[in-house]
């Protein structure tokens, strides 16, 4: 499937002239005529895509429906259109995560570009996501003395100083570092510290059990 933009504003001839232009450049398009509708309609992040969204619009503003987006996790890049320079309004969107902003009248490139770019970027964050809910499950696999062997191993801690932290025998150990080794699907210790560093386990809060 093609990656989709979504379009959210409330000028009808913006919408229907970059609707065309994205199709034509094998984009899908989803035109919504506000942010509530477009909250109402929240499209499948699984599916590449970004968003077009207007800085000023009647009802919900376009910052105001990005901070929703955030609330919400989303991780659509969006693109802001404006035909007004706001330097404040477009330094917080920006420090909220904007991906661009474009200023009307936006030419054919400009706009193309910006796309080409927001699209990678969710292509990057897809990925990461569903990389991190793969090891997410496999830590769901664990025990929970096995989560507790696997957080002192990433650590740094021998089989023998993580025999006497849990007060059991350092072949009990061996078992479990064997055990966890094989449900995260990894084949050496560096393998499992770099899968612990991506989900936190080395932060102080560690996983929970």
């Amino acid at each position: 499937m093609p990656p989709v933009v979504h379009i959210v504003g409330n000028d009808a001839s913006f919408q229907t002239a970059t609707g065309h232009l994205l199709k034509q450049a094998g984009y899908e398009v989803a035109s919504y005529p506000s942010a509530e509708h477009f909250l109402g309609h929240l499209p499948n992040e699984n599916v590449l895509g970004c968003i077009l969204l207007k800085v000023r619009m009647q009802g919900l503003s376009g910052p105001a429906l990005q901070k929703r987006l955030n609330d919400l996790g989303s991780a659509l890049p969006i693109i802001f259109i404006t035909r007004y320079l706001d330097i404040p309004t477009t330094v917080r969107a920006i420090k909220a995560g904007a991906f661009d902003f474009l200023m009307k009248p936006v030419s054919s490139d400009a706009l193309l570009r910006a796309v080409e770019r927001a699209v990678a970027i969710h292509e990057v964050a897809r990925s990461r996501n569903v990389q991190l809910e793969t090891v997410f499950a496999h830590i769901a696999k664990l025990t929970p003395r096995e989560k507790e062997v696997f957080e002192l191993v990433v650590r740094g801690h021998t089989n023998k100083h993580a025999a006497r932290s849990l007060g059991c025998a350092e072949r009990t150990i061996k078992a479990h570092r064997h055990r966890v080794m094989e449900k995260m699907q990894v084949q050496s210790l560096a393998e499992l510290v770099s899968v612990a560093e991506r989900v936190g386990v080395m932060s102080d809060n560690g996983i929970s059990a």
